[in-house]
C-alpha cells in the first residue's frame, strides 16, 4: 500500500510539472514561433521583453519533471530516451538556440535577424518535437522485457506530425493570447487578427486527433467510449473555453482570451492522462511497473515538497513584480 499510495503521489507531481511547463513556457514558445510574422523589429523588441524576464524561470518546470521522472520512474528514462532520442535532441537544440537568443539579440546590430532566425527556429523546432513526442507516447513504444526495440525514427509518423504541428498551432494561440494581455497599439491589434485563425487551426487540430487516436490506440477506444457521460466532459469544458476566446477576442476582451486558452491546454492535458491512466509506457506498463523503489521515492518526495513551495513563490513574485503592458522602448536589454 505504501508504494501505490507513493507511486500515485509521484504521478500526481510529475504530471503537475508537465502541465505547469506546458503553460508556462507555451506561451513565450508561441511568441517566438510568431516572430517572422511580427509587423516590424519594432514590434519584435517588444515581443521578445514581454517574455525575457521570465522565460527562463519558466523552464524550471521542465528540470523538475525530467529529474522527477528519472528518479520516481527510471523505467520512463530506459524506454523513452531510446525511442526519443532524436525528438529530445530537437527539442533541447531549439531551446538552446532560443537562449542563446535572447542574450544576443539585443546585442546584435548588423548581425539581427540572424538572432532572429534562430528565436524563431529553436521555439518553433522545439515546439514541434514536444508535440511529436506526445503523439509518440500515445501511439505506444515497441518494448521486450521493458526493454525498448524499435527503430530510432519509430516516433515520427504521420500522427505525431500532426501532434507536432497541432501543438505549433497551440503555442502560437498562446503566444497571440500573450501578446493581446502584454501589449497595445498595432501589435496588440495584430495579435487580436491572429488569434481567430489560429483558435480555428486548434480546434482542427484537435477534431483530427480526436478521431484520428481511437484508431491507433486500442485502449484509448475502449475507455473513450465506455465513459462516454463521463471522459467527454473534458473535452466539452475545452471547447467552452474555446468560445470564451472566440468572445474574448470579438470584445476585445485582454485577459480572458489567454485564460481561456490555458483551460484549453488544461482539459485537453486531462484527457490524455485520463485516456491512457494508469499506463505510463504504452501500450504495456503502468506507472507501478515504472516505479523505482518505495526508499528511493519517499527521499526525493522529501526534498520535492519543500522546492515546489519555493518555485510556485517566486513564479508568482516574479510574475507580480513585471505585471503590466510593455510598451516600446521599454524592458531588457
Amino acid at each position: 500500500m505504501e508504494q501505490i499510495d507513493l507511486t500515485v503521489i509521484w504521478a500526481v507531481i510529475i504530471a503537475f510539472g508537465i502541465v505547469m511547463y506546458v503553460l508556462m513556457d507555451g506561451f513565450d514558445l508561441g511568441v517566438g514561433i510568431l516572430f517572422p510574422f511580427a509587423p516590424d523589429e519594432s514590434s519584435r523588441d517588444v515581443m521578445m521583453n514581454t517574455v525575457a524576464p521570465v522565460w527562463d524561470g519558466n523552464e524550471t518546470w521542465l528540470v523538475l519533471g525530467g529529474a522527477g521522472l528519472l528518479g520516481a520512474f527510471p523505467l520512463v528514462y530506459s524506454v523513452f530516451l531510446p525511442a526519443l532520442y532524436i525528438g529530445v535532441f530537437l527539442l533541447l537544440a531549439g531551446l538552446i538556440f532560443r537562449g542563446v537568443a535572447f542574450e544576443f539579440r539585443f546585442k546584435a546590430n548588423r548581425s539581427r535577424y540572424l538572432w532572429n532566425w534562430a528565436f524563431a527556429g529553436g521555439s518553433t523546432i522545439a515546439a514541434f518535437a514536444q508535440g511529436a513526442v506526445v503523439g509518440a507516447y500515445i501511439e505506444g513504444f515497441e518494448t521486450q522485457g521493458m526493454v525498448y526495440v524499435g527503430g530510432p525514427l519509430d516516433w515520427l509518423t504521420p500522427f505525431t506530425v500532426i501532434t507536432g504541428l497541432g501543438l505549433l498551432a497551440g503555442y502560437a494561440l498562446l503566444g497571440t493570447t500573450w501578446l493581446i494581455m502584454k501589449t497595445e497599439g498595432e501589435l496588440q491589434a495584430w495579435a487580436y487578427r491572429l488569434t481567430t485563425p489560429l483558435l480555428l487551426a486548434v480546434l482542427a487540430v484537435f477534431a483530427i486527433i480526436s478521431i484520428w487516436t481511437p484508431l491507433v490506440d486500442d485502449y484509448v477506444r475502449e475507455r473513450w467510449f465506455g465513459n462516454i457521460r463521463l471522459l467527454w466532459v473534458l473535452p466539452a469544458m475545452a471547447l467552452v473555453c474555446a468560445w470564451l476566446i472566440w468572445q474574448g477576442v470579438r470584445r476585445r476582451q485582454e485577459g480572458i482570451p489567454f485564460v481561456a486558452t490555458m483551460g484549453v491546454f488544461v482539459f485537453a492535458y486531462l484527457g490524455l492522462l485520463v485516456s491512457k491512466w494508469p499506463y505510463v509506457v504504452p501500450p504495456d506498463h503502468t506507472i507501478w511497473d515504472a516505479a523505482s523503489a518505495p526508499g528511493s521515492q519517499l527521499f526525493l518526495l522529501l526534498g520535492v515538497l519543500f522546492v515546489i513551495p519555493i518555485v510556485l513563490a517566486y513564479t508568482a513574485w516574479t510574475y507580480w513584480v513585471f505585471r503590466g503592458k510593455v510598451r516600446p522602448g521599454e524592458g531588457y536589454h
